[in-house]
C-alpha cells in the first residue's frame, strides 16, 4: 500500500484538512505532499497529479482521486474498519445528507470567514447570507448532539466523515468568535481538541506564504 496525499497550505485550505484528517484519526499511513497555492508554479505543480488542477488530491498506488468528498468516501471503502459513515441506515442517510450539505453550501460563509490557522480569534461583522449560514450549522451541531451525546463527542457519537467535512467550520467559528450554542461550543472544542486538529494548526500557523485575500 502506498498512499500519498496531497495538500494546500495547512493555514488555508479547508478542503484538504477534511481527508488530512480522516486519515490521521484513523492512524493511517501515508505520505503528505504540500503544494503552496496561488503561487505561479501552483497549477502545473497540482496537474501532476490531478487533472482538475485542484487540491486534495490522494493518490493510491497510482491511482489518483480529487474532491475531498470523494477521497473519504474512497477510504471508507478502502479501510472498511473506519466505519466511515454510521452503522443505523437512517443515520447514515442523515450523515450523507449532511455531508453533501457541507459540500455544496454555506458559501456565505466561506466568503466572508476564510479558514486561517494564524488568524487571533476575533469577532467582525458579518452580513445576514453569513448569520444564515451560522444558524443553519448551529442547528446541524445540536440534533446531531442531542441525539448522540452518550457515545461520544462526535456528531453521530464516534467520528465519522461528517465529522471531517465540519471540522474547518468548527475552526472558523473559533476564528470569528462565532457563537456555536451550547452544543455547538462543546463540538467546536472537541475538534480543537483533536490531537491531529492541534497538530494541523501548529503546521499551519509556522507557514510563512501569506494570501492577501484571506487575512481578513
Amino acid at each position: 500500500m502506498s498512499l500519498t496525499l496531497v495538500i494546500g497550505n495547512k493555514n488555508y485550505s479547508s478542503w484538504s484538512l477534511r481527508p488530512w484528517l480522516y486519515l490521521k484519526h484513523h492512524g493511517i499511513r501515508f505520505e503528505e505532499v504540500r503544494i503552496p497555492l496561488y503561487r505561479e508554479d501552483s497549477q502545473p505543480r497540482i496537474a501532476a497529479y490531478s487533472p482538475a488542477g485542484k487540491v486534495p488530491v490522494l493518490v493510491d498506488d497510482g491511482t489518483s482521486l480529487w474532491d475531498s468528498l470523494a477521497i473519504l468516501e474512497y477510504l471508507a471503502e478502502r479501510f472498511p474498519a473506519t466505519s466511515g459513515w454510521p452503522q443505523e441506515p437512517a443515520e447514515r442517510a442523515l450523515a450523507r445528507s449532511l455531508a453533501a450539505e457541507m459540500h455544496a453550501g454555506f458559501q456565505a460563509l466561506r466568503n466572508h470567514c476564510s479558514m486561517n490557522c494564524r488568524r487571533i480569534p476575533a469577532a467582525k461583522e458579518l452580513p445576514d447570507s453569513v448569520v444564515k449560514d451560522i444558524s443553519r450549522i448551529r442547528r446541524i451541531w445540536q440534533d446531531c448532539r442531542e441525539r448522540h451525546s452518550e457515545p461520544g463527542p462526535w456528531l453521530f457519537g464516534r467520528f465519522t466523515i461528517a465529522d471531517a467535512m465540519y471540522a474547518p467550520v468548527a475552526l472558523r467559528f473559533h476564528s470569528y468568535c462565532i457563537d456555536a450554542g451550547p452544543a455547538g461550543h462543546d463540538y467546536v472544542n472537541a475538534v480543537l481538541e483533536h490531537p491531529a486538529t492541534r497538530e494541523w494548526i501548529a503546521a499551519g500557523q509556522a507557514e510563512t506564504e501569506v494570501v492577501a485575500a484571506f487575512e481578513h
